[in-house]
């Protein structure tokens, strides 16, 4: 295989041993195909930071862990590359560990193995239960500090949450559908990715509460759980719809909005309102075609760079940040939404 790495570099971002990385670049015996797709990856990956490969100055291998669909790990990976250059004179290697949907079990094991290679940080979008809450404490006590984002483990001794203000987009939400509805009654659909998504979790509460008190003449229906997959999410929309003529909206906080979109009109039950999150690429062009009537967004760029910002004031590199600082929800429509 042709490469530009040095071995140690390639080992050194893939996790895997030096020998195993020259068995498997060598074609040998005994490397598995999941191996050879780490290296890989790595190779990638390494290709992706050939500015930070050159730079100088203090080296950090920073590990992302994100369980969320494709789409969206795409987005995450282009607004790391793009916050990297604001933190010379230290050199932020990060590692990548997505997955479009994972038992916690094997969440806490991609955690372990982080921390017995060695690690200055762990940036981490996971669900809110106790294993994970458990082993982000662990790493607590081994110095390796955590930065949950976009959805948050309290309690567990992570280092700092960066991301939305999710019961302020939750309340934006009932804002908006208070504003189309106009007291007509009816049944609203929610659907969040998973219900142990805290941040999620937190937008469907404040929802609720806000509709209850704007909107009470109007029902909601949840059909969580399908983890932002297009088949997943169908089969919970589908069952959640059954023996329903009319649907007033649909507040969709964890994405697979097209496969809501056609499951829905497959059932003759195009909603009156559509308002998502995040602009990935999928509600781009679904925004553009006003298939969504609004899109609740916040910079991804925005949050990694607090998170870094904690990680590196940990290491004492750069003056403590503030805590507690949350993003505030932007409203994309059809009008302002950006091309790319």
């Amino acid at each position: 295989m042709i490469h530009q790495f040095p071995l140690k570099e390639i080992a050194s971002q893939s996790g895997l041993s030096l020998a195993t990385v020259d068995r498997a670049l060598h074609g040998r015996a005994h490397v598995s195909a999941q191996t050879a797709r780490r290296m890989q990856a790595a190779i990638a990956e390494l290709a992706q930071q050939e500015g930070q490969l050159a730079a100088r100055g203090r080296r950090m291998f920073v590990d992302i862990v994100v369980e969320a669909p494709r789409r969206f790990s795409d987005e995450l990976r282009r607004a790391v590359l793009t916050v990297l250059p604001k933190f010379t004179p230290a050199v932020i290697r990060p590692r990548y560990h997505f997955a479009e949907d994972i038992d916690p079990g094997k969440t806490v094991k991609i955690l372990a193995h982080i921390a017995s290679r060695g690690s200055q940080g762990i940036i981490l979008k996971a669900q809110n239960v106790a294993p994970i809450r458990a082993e982000i404490a662990r790493l607590a006590v081994l110095k390796i500090p955590v930065a949950t984002v976009f959805t948050d483990c309290p309690d567990s001794g992570r280092l700092a949450y960066a991301g939305l203000n999710n019961e302020n987009a939750g309340r934006t939400a009932a804002y908006l559908f208070c504003q189309s509805l106009r007291g007509r009654a009816g049944t609203v659909l929610t659907a969040t990715s998973r219900n142990q998504f805290q941040g999620e979790e937190a937008r469907a509460l404040a929802f609720a509460d806000e509709m209850a008190r704007l909107c009470p003449n109007v029902d909601l229906i949840d059909a969580s759980g399908g983890a932002g997959l297009a088949l997943g999410t169908s089969a919970k929309i589908t069952a959640a719809v059954q023996g329903l003529e009319r649907l007033l909206g649909v507040y969709s906080m964890g994405g697979g909005n097209a496969a809501i979109i056609a499951t829905l009109a497959a059932l003759n039950l195009g909603p009156d309102l559509f308002v998502a999150h995040d602009l990935d690429c999928e509600n781009r062009q679904l925004l553009r075609q006003g298939r969504l009537g609004y899109v609740l967004h916040h910079d991804l760029s925005a949050d990694l760079d607090s998170a870094l910002q904690h990680i590196t004031a940990f290491h004492k590199l750069r003056p403590p940040v503030p805590y507690g600082e949350t993003a505030d929800v932007q409203i994309i429509t059809p009008a302002n939404c950006p091309v790319a």
